[in-house]
């Protein structure tokens, strides 16, 4: 409890002097009986005991609307937590090889671009359990066969980014088939440098090795690595062979064995040279799991606020001063009366 007016306190310091003076003119318009032994002995009834109560009914009127002109207050300290976002670039790879069903999505044989939209949502939107969101980050999302493709630039918005990462599927003109991973680090950079904040990553997804494009990993990684953007990159797919869909001679498709290929060494130099790190998904467990370290790795720090609110609290005081003046006329004028 606080006083806004802590000064109208002074004012309680006139409530003797009040009390002398009002006992003094009492004693000084008192009556003076000769015989005051008649009435020594008298019962004191109830009614006058209670009107000599009134006026400490008036007193303490008095100091509950000296309190209530101090305006006290009431502080409300409250607590605010802010976690600082980061910039987030998620680079996917949509060329034609991500069709492999070698992953599984929900324990059933599932496509391998399939698992990596299901995981990356997780990442984004938490899955209740060991991801816990990306809440205040900001997002993009970049896809990449042959060429780059810019789905959505530095977002906070999830919901709308989540609706385009739904809609990303692999290429299927030949001449867009390919694997330029080092355009799609340039272009995560482009746009990682343009949103706000300090921390920068790009989570970079790939089943198989640079093939196309004009700029080398390396290059691109060096790029990332001056601007301070750290670059996570995941090789998706299991080791050895993977069914890989083919179309078949009565117009659908049939399962083919082919050998995976994945250009580590490139990736894990591109992680090693922006401070990042390299992780091999060989199931859709791992790739969460991997997508949960980097979840844990990435994290802002924590920002308290603390602040305090005064809430006007004279209310009261001057509510029951009211209500001590209120009872105390309407006794004085009824019930206790009194008649000279």
């Amino acid at each position: 409890m606080s006083f806004a007016a802590p000064w109208a306190l002074t004012l309680l310091l006139a409530v003797p002097l009040l009390l002398a003076l009002r006992r003094r003119r009492q004693v000084r318009i008192a009556l003076d009986f000769a015989a005051v032994g008649l009435f020594e002995g008298g019962r004191t009834s109830l009614a006058l005991r209670l009107h000599r109560a009134l006026p400490w009914l008036q007193v303490l009127a008095l100091v509950l609307c000296i309190v209530a002109l101090a305006r006290p207050q009431a502080g409300v300290e409250a607590a605010r937590i802010e976690r600082q976002g980061i910039a987030i670039a998620l680079l996917v790879d949509t060329s034609s090889s991500m069709a492999a069903r070698d992953l599984a999505l929900d324990e059933r044989p599932s496509n391998r671009l399939a698992v990596v939209k299901q995981t990356s949502r997780q990442f984004v939107e938490g899955d209740g359990g060991a991801l816990e969101g990306r809440t205040g980050d900001l997002i993009s999302i970049i896809t990449f066969a042959r060429y780059g493709d810019t789905l959505s630039p530095p977002s906070p918005d999830h919901a709308a980014l989540l609706a385009l990462l739904d809609d990303v599927a692999m290429v299927s003109i030949p001449e867009e088939d390919g694997t330029a991973i080092g355009d799609a680090v340039v272009l995560g950079v482009e746009q990682l440098r343009k949103a706000p904040g300090g921390s920068k990553i790009m989570i970079l997804l790939t089943d198989g090795s640079n093939n196309a494009g004009d700029t080398d990993p390396l290059d691109a990684a060096r790029i990332a690595a001056a601007l301070d953007v750290r670059i996570y990159t995941i090789g998706a797919g299991t080791r050895g062979l993977a069914p890989i869909p083919v179309p078949a001679r009565d117009g659908g498709f049939e399962l083919r064995q082919a050998q995976v290929y994945i250009d580590e060494f490139t990736l894990q130099r591109v992680a090693a040279l922006t401070g990042g790190r390299y992780y091999r998904a060989t199931d859709a467990q791992a790739l969460r799991e991997i997508y949960t370290e980097i979840d844990r790795l990435e994290r802002a720090p924590y920002v308290e606020q603390r602040y305090q609110r005064s809430v006007e609290a004279f209310a009261p005081f001057l509510l029951l001063a009211l209500a001590l003046i209120g009872g105390e006329r309407l006794l004085r004028n009824t019930r206790l009366l009194r008649i000279p």
